[in-house]
């Protein structure tokens, strides 16, 4: 039944944006993005920002958490993703948390892989920064749409890894190296997603969060995926073998076949965790913030076209992280973000800069005008402190331009 009327809202959708067609080459202009009667922009508006415990002191002391959530209301933003899940460890209390891992909550990240800093972690007492998040969030009118930002993903050296060894996936070859993802510097791993005692771990986690706090929505992202090199540990094989006649998976990742099985395996997690969320807060929206499908698919086994038609995601943000013009507007011409922003609200990532790589302020204004023109349901911006701040540009003109970007304020739009 459920599924039934899932594909029906689809099809009641796509009747409504072809109602609304334009007739030319950019297609449906969805109902969230219909202009209002000033020329200052849609009615309604995704105007958001991630909040990480990574470069930025945000979420670490409560008189910060509060001047950061007024300074976004005086900026006109309306939504923030603050980080829930990273480098292995909740940033709320878990009781969840606190029995697989051993540990309730991580705030500080393991940046320099020393090792979990208690000295640190006990300064924050018994605080909840993510129920005081919320409660200041919201009295500044600001959604709150927690982030899963490691997804399936956790530090080679964590708690996490090394209590449940058989909780990880794997790549072709010996161990332990092929259980080893490089990000950059950082070696990780990568639970296997499609083993009972992980659903059961992500699935209470989602639960928990969704049961205790009044949240507006769950965030997955590009980690909420696999490497399409993993799934090669015995109890995947296994799997495999169990529905192929005794067949073992082909040897090349990159098989059709053996990605599409994968694939589909992932889609039905994704099933799990829409009920997750809808079971404990029917009225919260599932995000995700996917990088473009060909690449999510082909490289991470992410097939979040098929899942937003099947009405999984409630809300599209695309990680747009481009650093000129010309390959942002590309990107945002792809197919399957322009049949995604007529049926559910498709908002773009725009990266503001990195520790030590800023963006110049003109280019992310250009990026949000750019998106704003083409149609999509607004921007968020990667990550809070670099808005603000950036080589060659005076943090008041930032100020302002950000400011100039969303006046006046708008709602977000409803999924």
């Amino acid at each position: 039944m459920r599924d039934g009327l899932r594909r029906l809202r689809w099809w009641v959708l796509a009747l409504l944006a072809a109602m609304l067609s334009l007739g030319g080459s950019g297609g449906a202009t969805a109902l969230w993005a219909q202009p209002g009667l000033a020329s200052s922009g849609p009615a309604h508006e995704i105007r958001g920002v991630w909040l990480t415990n990574i470069d930025s002191n945000v979420l670490f002391q409560t008189q910060v958490l509060q001047e950061t959530m007024q300074t976004l209301a005086d900026h006109h933003f309306n939504t923030v993703y603050p980080t829930v899940w990273n480098w292995g460890f909740t940033l709320f209390p878990s009781a969840i948390a606190n029995q697989v891992i051993g540990y309730q909550q991580g705030l500080y990240p393991d940046v320099d892989e020393q090792g979990r800093n208690e000295a640190l972690e006990a300064t924050q007492g018994d605080r909840d920064m993510l129920k005081e998040l919320v409660e200041i969030a919201h009295d500044q009118g600001l959604s709150v749409i927690p982030w899963f930002e490691f997804g399936l993903m956790a530090p080679a050296n964590s708690r996490l890894a090394q209590r449940h060894p058989d909780w990880l996936t794997q790549k072709q070859g010996a161990l332990p190296q092929a259980q080893l993802y490089q990000e950059g510097h950082h070696s990780r791993v990568w639970l296997n997603p499609f083993h009972p005692q992980v659903q059961t771990f992500l699935l209470g986690l989602i639960s928990e969060l969704m049961a205790n706090y009044a949240v507006d929505g769950l965030q997955l992202d590009d980690h909420f995926a696999l490497p399409v090199e993993f799934g090669y540990d015995p109890f995947t094989i296994n799997l495999y073998r169990q529905e192929h006649g005794g067949k073992a998976p082909p040897t090349n990742p990159y098989d059709a076949e053996w990605t599409r099985w994968r694939a589909n395996k992932m889609t039905q997690l994704m099933d799990k965790v829409f009920r997750a969320v809808k079971a404990r807060r029917p009225r919260a929206v599932l995000s995700l913030s996917p990088h473009p499908a060909d690449t999510a698919y082909q490289d991470g086994l992410q097939d979040w076209p098929t899942w937003w038609r099947d009405g999984y995601v409630e809300e599209l943000v695309i990680q747009a992280y481009r650093d000129n013009l010309q390959s942002f507007v590309t990107l945002l011409q792809d197919p399957e973000l322009r049949a995604a922003r007529s049926h559910v609200p498709t908002g773009v990532g725009i990266l503001t800069g990195l520790r030590n790589q800023p963006v110049p302020i003109a280019l992310i204004q250009q990026q949000v005008q750019a998106a704003r023109s083409m149609g999509y349901a607004g921007v968020s911006f990667f990550f809070y402190e670099t808005i603000w701040r950036g080589r060659g540009d005076l943090n008041e003109t930032r100020s302002e331009t950000v400011r100039s970007l969303f006046t006046p304020p708008r709602p977000r739009p409803r999924a």
